[in-house]
């Protein structure tokens, strides 16, 4: 994550952080901007959206930068804080990413994590050298006798901490206490109060240093003097304000499928554009079974939306046909659906904005934005699958939240826990659950295969429990024996995992009685089955979707 060696780290979605003192928050605020802001200049490290949820989670609005934004542009947003991320760059190595000094005489407080506090190290006057031996993984953080700034306030003496580097600062600059160190560390933190500067070597952000968010709780009240009054009320406030001025006497359609996300986007849009909004839900026929009339009677019958229902299953097996590239048929898929916008936006007529319920991971995913460092996972179609010549201007108003916090929205916003609490769902639906060439009878292998596991884990109580759980029809058949015959015929894998943001994840330790009920079913069941495995590899190294 920092200086000469990043890698991935787990993370989770720990408890609240409170203010000083043990206060509690005071309650959210509504307005059209947030009181109160913190920037994080990102220097290319592939989950610094991390920093800024964490940061979200203690209830102070943050936003993240590329780090070639200009100072002056920085100033304008008038923050209360700046934290300098994590980067896989060397800061004395050649084109190394970095920041305006004046930054550091802003009087604006500064935190640094890993590059960052390379970085302000490098640039104020310290040393920072190659480590002899990399420190990577869980380490313990020890409290040094000089302690007492800020930052590791009410921290225990000696603490687990996450670090992923190097490169390590061996001197820290002129008026900096060390505060803690580590066993490869001897600057793991330094703090320079009079200036409102610090800098960790370790990542906080992250699940694996259980005081983290102790420690960004400590930067954010007792460095920043903050109030932590940003609330999901007072970003629906806002994100509708923002909508109603954008989007003011202009037609708007929605790219509704149904899930969590879109719905969400969609009920967030609706109450800033009202009737100017028209949902577009297309039934491409990579849905799981049963699921389309299910998600038009909802939003059109119990919500009040308009809402129109297109037909398109043929269009895109047509256009997916001897396509066998997961990346193809995200952008063809990706394509083919702003293509259907557009012909039904044209019957709407002089339609402007397309509603889409594009979350970070999905950007990341794809490339990541703002620096343009982060390596590309796996194209998200609607994110990559967006043609040039696309004739409508986007409206993404969750792209910069994760799954929980969608969720924790749409419980704001009112809608029923069956929608909030649906799994996530690929925008590319069955199609990148089908290995090899989609074609019709592999969609109906695979809906009535993955209908099953649904079935059982609901019926299990597990629902809850697993992030996400589905059937992958795999481009492959095996020799089997069924009624005394010998059979050839398709692979079933089960993927059933647990997280909290979709941006790591473990696999799900299903009971074996589940799993055995849901491999007899499938065998019994669906024809053209004769193998059914499970996926036991975990995000990293493995993503969630197959493809």
């Amino acid at each position: 994550m920092d200086g000469r060696d990043e890698r991935r780290s787990n993370h989770d979605h720990g408890a609240d952080v409170l203010p000083p003192d043990g206060q509690d928050f005071p309650p959210g605020k509504a307005g059209a901007e947030p009181d109160e802001l913190v920037v994080v200049l990102d220097f290319g490290a592939q989950y610094n959206q991390l920093i800024a949820r964490r940061i979200r989670e203690c209830r102070v609005y943050s936003k993240i930068l590329p780090s070639s934004t200009p100072l002056s542009r920085i100033l304008e947003l008038k923050p209360k804080g700046i934290v300098l991320s994590g980067g896989p760059a060397s800061v004395y190595g050649a084109g190394a990413p970095t920041c305006d000094p004046g930054l550091f005489r802003s009087g604006i407080p500064v935190l640094g994590i890993c590059y960052g506090m390379q970085l302000m190290a490098h640039l104020l006057g310290g040393e920072v050298e190659a480590a002899r031996r990399r420190e990577y993984g869980r380490t313990t953080l020890r409290i040094t006798e000089r302690a007492g700034g800020p930052l590791v306030s009410g921290l225990p003496p000696e603490t687990e901490v996450w670090m992923s580097h190097g490169d390590l600062v061996t001197r820290p600059p002129e008026g900096f206490l060390v505060t803690a160190c580590s066993e490869g560390s001897p600057v793991a933190v330094m703090e320079d109060p009079v200036r409102r500067l610090c800098a960790v070597q370790f990542h906080p952000e992250v699940v694996h240093t259980p005081q983290g968010k102790d420690l960004l709780a400590n930067f954010l009240f007792r460095y920043c003097g903050c109030l932590g009054d940003w609330t999901m009320g007072s970003f629906i406030e806002n994100t509708i304000q923002e909508i109603k001025v954008r989007a003011a006497g202009e037609k708007v359609v929605c790219a509704l499928s149904g899930g969590v996300d879109s719905s969400v986007a969609a009920v967030l849009v609706h109450r800033a554009v009202g009737e100017a909004l028209t949902c577009i839900f297309v039934d491409h026929g990579l849905l799981r079974k049963d699921e389309a009339a299910g998600a038009v009677t909802f939003f059109r019958d119990r919500m009040g939306m308009h809402v129109r229902h297109v037909e398109a299953s043929v269009r895109f097996l047509e256009r997916l046909r001897g396509v066998t590239d997961p990346e193809g048929k995200r952008v063809r898929i990706g394509r083919e659906f702003i293509k259907v916008f557009e012909e039904e936006a044209r019957t709407i007529g002089d339609t402007r904005f397309l509603v889409q319920g594009t979350l970070y991971p999905d950007v990341i995913e794809s490339g990541g934005e703002g620096s343009g460092k982060a390596a590309v996972i796996k194209t998200h179609h609607n994110v990559g699958g967006l043609p040039p010549e696309m004739k409508m201007e986007l409206i993404e108003p969750l792209r910069h939240l994760f799954k929980d916090e969608v969720r924790a929205l749409g419980l704001e916003l009112g809608l029923p826990e069956e929608i909030v609490w649906r799994q996530p769902f690929p925008g590319p639906g069955l199609a990148v659950r089908i290995l090899g060439e989609v074609t019709g009878e592999k969609l109906e292998i695979l809906k009535e295969a993955d209908a099953v596991i649904r079935e059982e884990i609901a019926g299990a109580g597990l629902s809850r429990e697993i992030w996400q759980y589905f059937a992958v029809l795999l481009d492959l058949k095996s020799v089997g024996v069924m009624g005394d015959e010998r059979t050839y015929a398709r692979a079933v894998a089960l993927r059933a995992v647990t997280s909290e943001d979709g941006m790591t994840a473990d696999w799900a330790k299903i009971p074996y009685p589940v799993l055995n009920r849901v491999s007899s079913r499938i065998l019994n069941e669906v024809d053209g089955v004769n193998r059914v495995v499970y996926d036991i590899t975990s995000k990293p190294p493995a993503t969630i979707e197959w493809e």
